[in-house]
């Protein structure tokens, strides 16, 4: 096709097309910039579009993921800070597929509005008050992530839908704990059970460290120490992502010297039956079935108490020993020391403690005051 420009001749590619019924003549671009065989490319495409219903003149939209893409890229860069065996990514995937990808999923995050995300939570806001703020919260780093990557501008599970949702009254849950007198009953309980050494040696050693489940569960070899009765914990398994020393008791000993027999090659210090790790409510599991009344986690609950009445250590030890970050910004900062050989003192009490009758030991009598 010929047409006038500034007094010359110029050329350009044409394409003759019906659209909507009528004839349509769509640009393919100049000659010579535009080849013969480029031209062609570009008039096959437009057919095929036409084909497919649509009008090859107007500008492709630009790609916007669905919630479920966005979902996906938020967890791969949320796991970088996720530690490694953790819940997280479990929790997450779990959470999202129960309760939010059957609404949300494929919808383009810049087309989710407040209203869709409150369709989400108003069904288990009042029945599932903690699980629906953690969905909200799982929710609101998948928007913020379209926000960053320019998607949209605002965040539709953020304050505004804070408002408009209904007021829950916070409860503190406590995990369920036995009186500490009871302590020694009950693992003289799981001592004679006969259930697998493995689990019974783990969880008395959970008790006698006071650390948590997984600390316990996934100890390896390589992090004791014994002729120096110390464990230390990498800070990639502990909670607040810190290295914990733990000073080891004589029955923390015994217990080790006992799983020694256990060893698979795994490097576990309380494999499964079956090899490897156990799982994570394998030592919840042994405590239903034996009726202690108690979960694991309980235990440090029973060895703080026990620790503030039986004993005269200092609060800040009693903490360090359960691995507590002090939340006093200051102290924790000009604290440099993590009080181990006070915590070595304390750890043997509680150890002959819990292989006692279980009454708590007298008080020591009080000094008696200078005039």
């Amino acid at each position: 096709m010929k047409t006038k420009r500034s007094g010359g001749l110029s050329k350009s590619w044409s394409q003759r097309v019906i659209l909507g019924g009528k004839p349509v003549n769509i640009g393919l671009g100049a000659h010579p910039v535009v080849s013969l065989s480029e031209a062609r490319d570009r008039a096959l495409r437009n057919r095929r579009a036409i084909a497919k219903g649509e009008d090859p003149r107007s500008k492709p939209r630009p790609y916007v993921p669905t919630f479920a893409e966005a979902a996906e890229k938020t967890i791969e860069i949320q796991a970088q800070a996720w530690k490694e065996g953790g819940k997280s990514e479990r929790q997450w995937r779990s959470s999202l597929r129960n309760y939010v990808l059957s609404e949300l999923g494929r919808q383009p995050v810049n087309a989710i509005k407040p209203r869709d995300v409150m369709s989400v939570l108003l069904p288990i806001w009042s029945a599932m008050p903690e699980s629906a703020r953690r969905i909200r919260q799982r929710i609101s780093i998948v928007m913020k992530w379209a926000v960053a990557q320019g998607y949209r501008t605002d965040n539709p599970a953020g304050n505004a839908l804070g408002a408009a949702l209904p007021k829950i009254p916070s409860t503190e849950t406590h995990y369920r704990a036995l009186r500490y007198d009871r302590v020694p009953a009950a693992l003289r309980k799981v001592r004679a059970s006969g259930a697998y050494p493995g689990k019974l040696l783990c969880l008395e050693f959970l008790a006698l460290c006071a650390v948590r489940n997984a600390e316990a569960r996934l100890a390896r070899w390589d992090e004791i120490d014994e002729e120096s009765a110390t464990w230390t914990i990498p800070a990639s398994r502990m909670k607040a992502n810190r290295v914990h020393r733990v000073p080891l008791s004589k029955r923390a000993l015994q217990v080790l010297s006992a799983a020694r027999r256990l060893k698979d090659g795994s490097g576990l210090v309380f494999p499964s039956a079956r090899g490897g790790p156990m799982g994570e409510n394998t030592l919840a599991r042994l405590c239903r079935d034996l009726d202690l009344g108690c979960v694991p986690h309980g235990m440090r609950s029973s060895f703080r108490d026990w620790s503030a009445e039986c004993s005269d250590a200092p609060r800040e030890v009693c903490e360090l020993a359960l691995a507590h970050v002090n939340s006093n910004r200051v102290e924790r900062a000009y604290r440099r020391t993590d009080l181990f050989e006070r915590r070595r003192e304390l750890m043997e009490a509680w150890a002959q403690f819990l292989t006692s009758s279980g009454r708590a030991p007298r008080s020591p009598p009080s000094r008696p005051r200078k005039p």
